[in-house]
């Protein structure tokens, strides 16, 4: 039975995971300044503390929206 990879693309896996890896910073990038954004406003009103666990918690929220978007847009269905 022959294994089946994650990257069956022929010579090209190295361009297949440095596209992969760069979304994957640009993600988590954008995850992290709609994070920080959020906890800039959550705090503003009434002396409120945003703590660690909701910070990574938004986080990872964007994350996987951003991840649901990527998907949609390198699979072909926009």
């Amino acid at each position: 039975m022959k294994t089946l990879t994650l990257l069956e693309v022929g010579n090209m896996e190295g361009l297949v995971l440095m596209i992969i890896l760069v979304i994957l910073f640009a993600a988590s990038v954008f995850s992290l300044v709609v994070a920080f954004i959020v906890k800039l406003v959550y705090e503003s009103k009434d002396n409120r503390k945003f703590s660690k666990k909701q910070f990574i918690q938004t986080m990872l929220i964007c994350l996987l929206f951003c991840g649901l978007v990527s998907g949609f847009v390198c699979g072909g269905g926009l």
